[in-house]
């Protein structure tokens, strides 16, 4: 097997332009931070934008010099470890984007300050530190990435806190902490630690310890003990650990005199709590009914020895990079809102620690066991684990290696995969390395999205190195940024932005890649192939994956692997060859397809190994539950159009005795009609009722129509349905495009085939396939469609004076009760109607559908303009159309000018429905002028505007205070007519 594949899984570069050398580094969801040198004790924030470009948001002062930082996506804050003075403290930044809005604003507080609404409206605009006092030095931090809680490690201790959303008020909610578990190690000393869904890794220089805190039930008397021990102290009965060497506490009071090496040990699930490691829990919340209890499981102990190194003895042997990797249930996605966290589904959990020269990923999840091993090529400095990578730097060279994440958690989520209808790589695939990429000095990385973050710091020596070609990694973006104050007093150290190519890229070089295999080495072309497809099958497992641009490419990708590996499986001869059958199955080919790919015409000589004869023996003799009702599909064949119609129900009915259905009882109807037997057609249809009918036309869609020279035209079984039951027709048709065995272009021919008119006349059948469609439908870009189809109708039908030829099937009323895009008709639409022409009466039917159409919030107002305009000068019908378009645009104003033009006496009643909340003020901006102003013009000759103005006034003065009412009235008016709206608006103010 080839064990360096030399791929490209890194693209472009990018400077990070720092202002001062950095220290640490973390990533936020889009955002890097950066934090400075004991020099300036600075952090700054930079916004990572497409292609790795990073612009500056700002900067913030720390207390001191950062020891440790973390960011948060759940609470969106960072945590950090700062010294002073000799002293350490833990503070946390929220809030802190307000400061790139331009604010340079900042609270400090203590966790758990009780905020009042007066002090916490300030919190909106500033940022808020919060500072977390421990009773011993914080040593190590690290942030859940599910809920945002912190885990702090102490020495011989490790701190929890629970992050809250406390809300203020309706319009600010403040995050905050409440410190709320303590565990207790005795002798430990954490050097990092990993935190995430209630799992805990914890290292120590060549120790690891990964716990599980689990949600215990209260006693039945309600008490349970502050403190509670968990561990157990008992000696180690197993052979292997017995001998382990002496205790811990031994080996301090020696270690003076003497340099004690215990044996390796590895301790995995139950056995794991023997490691004589004990921990004590104390809650430190307020007790409550919704305290929760703890209790502590232990997962797995792992000590190493400083001989372990395959390089020998080194002083400098110990453990670096802890993690723990989430990976979600598939198609699971964020559900509440951002305050709250991501509701996630937590499908497997992975854990990744590294000494210098090797690495271990564990699965810690459901099963705990050793996954994967990584033996690096030189010292590694430090190591990151993602879904699809692991990236390791060390002192010359950034390398990346595949990780079997995916192939573990889809076995997690399906146990039954490695079956004859489904098939992954298995989890004991070899590692590889990918790409080997050589840089000068990497001290420090991170990662996250597609961006890899490589701090590099050359040593005085190498600094005329790094200018020569062959040192480079990529060719710099003619646009990359990089400014620095200080580089003349410190030239060797950069910041990258390293962009990993898309999984759909990496994805064909490896595919072809593959290629250059599959006559020499059979092992090596499924090897990278089976990486191939684990590269797409984690992309598809990720939570972004279905809002993913890419996602139509990731599952076409993903079928076209499974194909590749069916091949494979198929042409080569291996001991797992049975797999060709699932991975095919997987493809979603037929046994046509595939045969098209493995046999060659003309080649003779070709031949096939087990794989092959495996799929086929399978793919033909597998048990189909649907093999006695074959029939049906016989006989709807086109080659069978001429067959006995008495002799196909006699071998129906031999078939309905075994296995009856509602296919079954269809076909015999058909034959029915083919013989002319009315009365047998009609039995047979009076078996089921018209709902299961329907939906038994999916089971055979050629019993409605065929394809003649690639066009659909219906059978005689849909012309009698036309004539009979068109609801039935109608009803079956929907269920063939729902079930995907009818497009939207085809129904259409379908229908006006059926009705035999002129190629542009829309038969009512078809509107009524349309209106029923549009009571199911779900796809939005179908959906659309639909309703500008139905539009068109509508509007050329009123506008033609063209009735429907037959009667439809839905009235306004029915759509209403049964279709969501069919609104209730606006109160004062009716009031417009009602003055309307008696010849809009003969179009009654269309007329209220539109309207009731344009009630509704689903059809796209933009996009139906156009469709509209014939109707928009049509007497009262066009000023209900242009009125409510109006409105749905938001242009409220324009409406009120239209109705008091052409309908004074709907105005109000429009303002009574329409302007409310944020557009109240239309009464007394808009309505109210307007009627003082056209009432002044016509005096009392028009009584509809007069009382237009009074119900306008009673409203106005109402809503508004005494003075902003007066100021509206104008000058010239009578007094007389405003007075008892003043007296009015003077009482309520009184009231109040």
């Amino acid at each position: 097997m080839v064990q360096l594949y030399n791929l490209h899984p890194f693209g472009s570069q990018r400077v990070v332009p720092c202002k001062q050398e950095p220290a640490h580094f973390c990533c936020g969801r889009d955002v890097l931070f950066v934090a400075s040198t004991a020099a300036s004790c600075r952090v700054e924030v930079f916004a990572v934008r497409d292609q790795g470009r990073c612009d500056p948001l700002g900067s913030f002062a720390t207390l001191g010099p950062v020891l440790r930082m973390a960011h948060s996506e759940a609470g969106d804050y960072l945590v950090t470890i700062e010294e002073k003075s000799k002293a350490t403290f833990l503070r946390a930044y929220m809030n802190w984007r307000c400061m790139s809005a331009g604010s340079s604003r900042v609270c400090v507080r203590m966790v758990g300050h009780k905020m009042e609404e007066s002090y916490g409206e300030t919190l909106k605009e500033q940022m808020s530190i919060v500072e977390m006092p421990l009773s011993d030095p914080p040593l190590c931090i690290s942030c859940c990435p599910v809920n945002g809680d912190l885990l702090v490690g102490c020495k011989n201790k490790l701190v929890m806190f629970c992050l809250k959303y406390l809300v203020i008020n309706q319009n600010l909610t403040v995050l905050d902490f409440e410190r709320s578990l303590i565990l207790h190690i005795d002798n430990l000393i954490p050097a990092e630690v990993a935190f995430c869904a209630g799992h805990i890794a914890i290292t120590t220089e060549l120790d690891v310890l990964i716990l599980k805190l689990e949600l215990v039930q209260q006693s039945a008397d309600g008490t349970e003990q502050c403190a509670h021990r968990v561990s157990t102290l008992e000696k180690p009965v197993d052979g292997g650990v017995k001998d382990e060497g002496p205790s811990t506490h031994t080996l301090q009071l020696e270690l003076d005199e003497f340099i004690i090496c215990q044996k390796p040990v590895e301790l995995l699930g139950e056995e794991s709590k023997l490691c004589e490691i004990p921990i004590t829990l104390e809650s430190t919340e307020l007790p409550t009914e919704d305290t929760k209890h703890f209790q502590v499981q232990y997962l797995l102990f792992r000590r190493f020895t400083p001989d372990q190194s395959p390089f020998g003895f080194c002083e400098e042997t110990k453990l670096h990079s802890v993690q723990l990797l989430p990976v979600y249930q598939t198609g699971s996605w964020v559900t509440a809102h951002e305050e709250t966290g991501n509701e996630r589904e937590l499908l497997s959990l992975f854990c990744f620690f590294s000494l210098p020269h090797v690495g271990y990923l564990y699965s810690v999840g459901k099963l705990v066991e050793l996954i994967s091993t990584y033996q690096y090529s030189e010292k590694s400095e430090q190591a990151v684990l993602t879904p699809q990578f692991l990236h390791v730097i060390t002192s010359e060279n950034l390398q990346c290696f595949t990780v079997r994440c995916s192939a573990a958690a889809a076995r997690d989520e399906d146990p039954y995969i490695d079956t004859t209808v489904k098939a992954c790589p298995p989890v004991a695939l070899d590692v590889c390395t990918l790409r080997m990429q050589l840089f000068i000095g990497p001290r420090a990385i991170c990662h996250f999205k597609n961006h890899i973050i490589l701090l590099t710091k050359a040593n005085t020596e190498d600094i005329t190195e790094r200018r020569k070609p062959t040192r480079r990694m990529l060719s710099r973006k003619a646009d990359s940024i990089k400014s620095r104050t200080n580089s003349e007093s410190e030239p060797g150290w950069n910041l990258y932005i390293i962009n990993t190519v898309s999984t759909i890229q990496l994805y064909r070089e490896m595919v072809d890649y593959s290629r250059t295999y599959e006559n020499v080495k059979t092992e090596s072309c499924i090897h990278l192939l089976s990486e191939a497809h684990l590269l797409v099958r984690a992309a598809i497992m990720d939570p972004s994956f279905l809002k993913s641009d890419e996602k139509e490419e990731l599952l076409r990708a993903f079928r076209e692997s499974c194909a590749a590996l069916g091949d494979c499986y198929s042409r080569f001869d291996t001991k797992d060859y049975h797999l060709a059958l699932p991975y095919y199955r997987m493809s979603g080919l037929s046994m046509t397809e595939v045969l098209k790919r493995l046999v060659s015409e003309g080649d003779e000589i070709q031949t096939y190994e087990r794989g092959f004869i495996f799929y086929l023996t399978h793919s033909l003799n597998e048990d189909l539950t649907e093999e006695l009702s074959k029939l049906p599909h016989i006989l709807c064949s086109p080659c069978m159009r001429n067959v006995c119609p008495l002799t196909a129900v006699k071998y129906l009915q031999k078939v309905e005795k075994i296995m009856p259905s509602v296919v079954l009882t269809l076909t015999k109807a058909f034959m029915a009609l083919k013989m002319g037997d009315l009365m047998m057609y009609e039995h047979e249809m009076d078996s089921y009722k018209e709902t299961i009918l329907a939906c038994g036309f999916t089971g055979q869609p050629k019993l409605l129509r065929q394809h003649k020279k690639g066009i659909v035209t219906p059978t005689e079984f849909a012309v009698h349905l036309k004539e009979m039951q068109p609801g039935l027709l109608v009803a079956a048709t929907v269920a063939l495009h729902e079930n995907s065995k009818i497009e939207l272009e085809e129904a259409d021919t379908f229908f006006k085939m059926l009705g035999s008119n002129s190629e542009n006349t829309i038969p009512q059948l078809l509107v009524d396939f349309w209106e029923a469609l549009l009571v199911v439908c779900s796809r939005e870009e179908i959906l659309q469609e639909l309703l500008l189809r139905v539009t068109s109708q509508y509007v050329w039908r009123i506008s033609n004076k063209q009735l429907p030829e037959t009667k439809p099937l839905k009235t306004t009323e029915d759509l209403i009760n049964s279709c969501n895009h069919f609104g209730l008709i606006f109160p004062w639409v009716t009031s417009i109607m009602s003055v309307g022409s008696p010849s809009d009466q003969d179009y009654h039917e269309d007329i209220s559908k539109l309207q009731s159409l344009l009630c509704s919030q689903s059809i796209n107002i933009a996009s139906a303009l156009p469709v509209l305009e014939p109707l928009t000068e049509a007497g009262n019908v066009g000023l209900t159309i242009h009125v409510l378009c109006s409105t749905r645009l938001g242009k409220y104003e324009e409406a009120i000018d239209q109705l008091l033009k052409r309908c004074p006496d709907a105005a109000v009643s429009y303002a009574q429905h329409e302007l409310k909340d944020d557009n109240r003020a239309v009464w007394w901006n808009k309505l109210l002028p307007e009627l003082c102003k056209r009432t002044r013009l016509a005096g009392n000759d028009c009584p509809v505007l007069i009382s237009s103005l009074k119900e306008t006034l009673s409203v106005v003065a109402t809503e508004l205070e005494l003075r902003d009412f007066l100021s509206l009235l104008p000058e010239d008016g009578t007094a007389a007519f405003f007075l008892p709206h003043l007296l009015h608006c003077s009482q309520k103010k009184q009231l109040t």
